[in-house]
């Protein structure tokens, strides 16, 4: 399973202490030490895109089928896909923010299943109404990412062999399967 984005230090780490289990994708660090006096041979070591470790790891997605990964504005307007769920038209980060389908004041909550990103004019025009009331149509319905879709939304860079590896850990029906195909196709 998926369980965190780490920099080549940490994987480097991760190799010196005999952790690695096994590693996949491309090599995309080579990291060279000292010399040993005794060999004369200069340390070497790749670092590939995707290591796992040896041991149990303290990764809710895992061990719970309830977990509920944390919600904040960067990865909402990442799930989805930096669009306008009423407007259809995408915006820089800084032109959204989050909507609540069924508002505060009529006793919605701060969750993913009631989240949308939304400009700020449809957002303001919506105000504290649900879209039915606002008459105004969602484009998607939203969702709760998975573990695995939250490590990709909370990512930066992800390499191609990286997301092949974290697309079979989504579940067959996520929303973000065929978005996510037309980048790797």
């Amino acid at each position: 399973m998926p369980l965190e984005w780490i920099d080549y230090k940490e994987a480097a780490r991760l190799y010196h202490q005999d952790q690695v289990a096994y590693t996949c994708g491309r090599s995309i660090f080579r990291l060279t030490g000292g010399t040993n006096a005794r060999t004369g041979c200069r340390t070497v070591l790749d670092v590939n895109s995707i290591v796992a470790t040896i041991g149990h790891t303290g990764n809710p997605g895992n061990n719970r089928h309830d977990y509920v990964p944390p919600l904040n504005n960067q990865t909402l307007f990442r799930r989805d896909a930096f669009l306008c769920m009423y407007c259809a038209q995408r915006f820089a980060a800084r032109e959204l923010s989050r909507d609540h389908i069924r508002p505060f004041s009529q006793g919605g909550k701060d969750i993913w299943t009631n989240v949308v990103t939304a400009c700020r004019r449809c957002n303001n025009l919506k105000a504290s109404r649900t879209p039915e009331q606002a008459r105004m149509q969602l484009i998607a319905v939203p969702f709760t990412p998975t573990y695995a879709e939250y490590i990709f939304l909370k990512g930066r860079r992800v390499l191609a062999d990286q997301m092949e590896y974290l697309l079979a850990h989504f579940p067959r029906s996520s929303p973000l399967h065929a978005r996510i195909q037309k980048w790797i196709a």
